[in-house]
């Protein structure tokens, strides 16, 4: 539930009280400007130099830019081209320089950048939070408001809030942490769950070695700039009514801040030649598969763990997707397929988790909720393509499945068991939730279902499903892709129905998502060595990014943008492209081939197997803090993923000598001559994508060109013997020919 701040029951710390008495104090600004409604002066008080916002008659902000504990002077400085306004703060401590820049275009934003240079070797002592909701007469006790959604672990240093007395409206706090690693770096710190607070204190606490540190491992370096803080504010004028506006808020003030942020690059990765070794190595390699009844399964883990349904599914499904990409279904879809009939139970009329023959270590009854529905929906996948097979073990499993969904009033446990529904595991210890958006996958499936047999019940039951996570806000998301699904869910519902609402809730599954995401690229530890920009961490309170989550999502938001139309906000659809566009580099570094030796973890969780980097399937773990990659296992079950990456943003075209990339999502490409090709991308307005033109062993690249709709030519940034580079607007019409 959101937090929501009561007038009674506020903490005083003295660094709020300083803080009150100081602005009830306070001389001449040291500067002042506008950003568009908002007034802001800059003040130095006894400790700090702060940024006062104010609307005028309607409360404000006051956000810390610099903390020094000791005497200092104050001047201003030259100003950048893009800067409304330079400080430099000068101490025995050594030297601050403070920057401000300010915006308008549909939002106010500002972005406040804390540089240090310390005149010493220096450990910093404890730093209070930045940020200060401030009430009638600047009085921070006077504020009242909510805050919907903070930093998980070390997410986005994101803070999400209202200030509702005075209505001030709402406020997205984001801190780009990226500019922070060589502090983090320097002092051995991580920031996790540093952005958060108790109102009124909130926002940024930077992170700063534990008291018993040694100081020499921990010091920052005398003479050597390092960046405090980096802290972006979008402001909305009014609070949203309800939360599916919240959520609609939350993400056109993310993609605000996204757009301040200096972007990673990211990198061309041949998901096509690393598809034709995870099939290689899904076919030859005895750790892969395991046989019983006479039929071929796939592992979970390198030559470990029980065969289990949604393990095949998502191998099966993903195999199909490269078959049809590549015009001829490979043999091993079909040797998979012809086992799976030994996981459903015709008694209960439903598919079970594990085989018959499981052995005594597993609870052959417990199911995960998810578990139940997620084979269904690649069941379902497939009978849509004409899998008669598919259709026929889809439909005979429904039942069950709504059975269970009702039995639960669509509000699932973490897992139960099938035979009789009682609950084995209630909630998840970290934050007292049942698998909350397990009602987006199970909603996604009856709409397969209602596409399948026209069946109006079914829809009934997707509506009932997303009906029942209305009211859960920023707690909706479980496991990401699962939330991912779920947005999905809603955009088809909406399309289907013509209901608002479903459209609207869409954004509260996204918003959800993205609260999980690492919107920064950490080099911290490990991490340095491989990538985590617009990643997410799979489960509400992991550590880790993981594979299967990543590709799976990837999978439901092309969904979700085909549904979209014109109609979806150019926010979301520009987040979502960016996420899709970034999972393609970033995803390369689940392969332990990718990463330095000593970056893996030589042990693996109990029963999970062990890695092999000459296997061709992906480390289910990476860690945004560092941590050595591996820990839990390497994922066979994620191998379908190159399949998926390869499919999706690789395009054959007929007759032509190359593959067309995208690393945007394509909503279609039309031959419209022998040698032209219109592509249509589909994601942000305000975004890029890169295309290229890949060579065919042993065919030689054409003479090409690409431009837009309008007629402009679209110059290559990069050509070689095998590749032809563009960097193109993510979103409109492109026109592609060759000789």
């Amino acid at each position: 539930m959101p937090n929501t701040a009561i007038l009674e029951a506020k903490p005083a710390s003295p660094y709020l009280l300083t803080l009150r008495d100081a602005l009830r104090e306070a001389e001449a600004p040291v500067a002042s400007f506008e950003i568009g409604d908002l007034d802001v002066e800059i003040l130095a008080t006894a400790d700090s130099v702060f940024a006062v916002i104010r609307r005028d008659g309607r409360g404000g902000l006051a956000v810390r830019a610099a903390f020094v504990p000791a005497p200092f002077e104050i001047a201003v400085a030259r100003k950048a081209p893009d800067e409304v306004a330079r400080l430099r703060v000068t101490s025995r401590l050594g030297e601050h320089v403070l920057s401000f820049v300010a915006a308008q275009d549909a939002l106010e934003q500002v972005r406040i950048v804390t540089r240090f240079t310390p005149a010493m070797a220096m450990v910093l002592p404890f730093v209070p939070r930045d940020l200060y909701p401030l009430g009638g007469r600047d009085d921070p006790l006077r504020a009242e408001g909510t805050v919907e959604a903070s930093q998980r672990g070390i997410n986005t240093g994101l803070l999400y809030f209202r200030i509702d007395e005075p209505a001030f409206g709402n406020v997205l706090y984001v801190q780009n942490l990226t500019a922070s690693n060589a502090y983090f770096r320097a002092t051995g710190t991580k920031p996790r769950e540093a952005v958060g607070g108790a109102w009124p204190e909130l926002g940024y606490k930077l992170p700063v070695p534990p008291e018993n540190a040694d100081p020499a491992e921990v010091a920052l370096a005398a003479g050597e700039t390092v960046t405090l803080s980096d802290a972006i504010l979008v402001f909305r004028h009014e609070a949203p009514p309800h939360e599916r506006e919240s959520a609609r808020q939350f993400l056109q003030m993310l993609g605000t801040a996204y757009r301040m942020l200096e972007l990673p690059p990211v990198a061309y990765r041949d998901w096509v030649a690393r598809a034709e070794r995870s099939l290689r190595d899904l076919a030859e390699a005895p750790e892969a598969t395991v046989r019983h009844y006479g039929h071929r399964y796939v592992h979970p883990y390198t030559a470990a763990e029980y065969p289990d349904i949604m393990v095949q599914m998502s191998v099966i499904a993903a195999l199909h997707d490269w078959g049809t990409w590549r015009g001829e279904p490979d043999p091993l879809e079909s040797e998979l397929k012809a086992g799976l009939r030994k996981f459903y139970d015709p008694e209960l009329q439903t598919l079970r988790r594990y085989l018959p023959n499981v052995g005594k270590d597993k609870d052959a009854d417990a199911v995960d909720s998810w578990y139940l529905y997620h084979p269904l929906l690649n069941l379902g996948h497939l009978a849509l393509d004409g899998d008669a097979a598919a259709r026929e073990l889809f439909l005979a499993s429904l039942e069950y499945g709504i059975r269970a969904a009702r039995h639960f009033d669509y509000r699932w446990p973490i897992q139960y068991n099938v035979t009789d529904f009682s609950v084995i595991t209630a909630e998840a210890p970290a934050d007292g939730r049942g698998q909350t958006d397990v009602g987006g996958v199970y909603a996604w499936v009856m709409l397969q279902a209602f596409e399948l047999t026209d069946d109006k019940r079914y829809l009934d039951e997707a509506r009932a499903a997303i009906d029942a996570a209305i009211g859960l806000r920023f707690d909706i998301n479980y496991q990401a892709n699962l939330t991912a699904w779920g947005a999905a869910a809603c955009m088809r519902l909406w399309r289907v129905t013509n209901r608002d609402v479903y459209l609207e809730q869409s954004y509260v599954y996204l918003a959800s998502f993205l609260h999980n995401a690492v919107i920064w690229d950490s080099q911290i530890g490990h991490a340095a060595a491989y990538e985590t920009f617009l990643a997410v961490t799979c489960l509400q309170d992991a550590p880790y990014m993981a594979m299967y989550e990543c590709f799976d999502s990837y999978v439901a938001f092309g969904h979700y943008l085909d549904d979209g139309g014109p109609e979806l906000d150019p926010e979301a659809r520009m987040l979502i492209g960016e996420y899709c566009k970034y999972v393609l580099s970033r995803a390369w570094y689940y392969y332990p081939d990718a990463l330095p030796k000593e970056a893996i973890a030589e042990k693996q969780r109990e029963a999970n197997g062990h890695i092999d980097p000459t296997l061709s399937f992906p480390l289910e773990d990476l860690y945004p803090d560092g941590q050595q990659a591996g820990q839990v296992g390497q994922e066979v079950y994620g191998a379908g993923a190159a399949f998926i990456f390869a499919s999706r943003a690789f395009h054959r075209i007929d007759g032509a000598p190359f593959l067309l990339f995208c690393d945007s999502l394509v909503r279609t490409v039309e031959r419209t001559g022998d040698q032209a090709l219109t592509i249509q991308l589909d994601a942000g307005e305000t975004a890029t994508a890169n295309v290229r033109l890949v060579r065919l062993k042993r065919r030689k690249l054409p003479k090409s060109s690409l431009t837009t709709a309008g007629g402009d030519a679209i110059r290559p940034n990069g050509t070689a013997d095998d590749r032809i580079d563009y960097v193109v607007p993510a979103n409109g019409r492109l026109i592609l020919t060759w000789e």
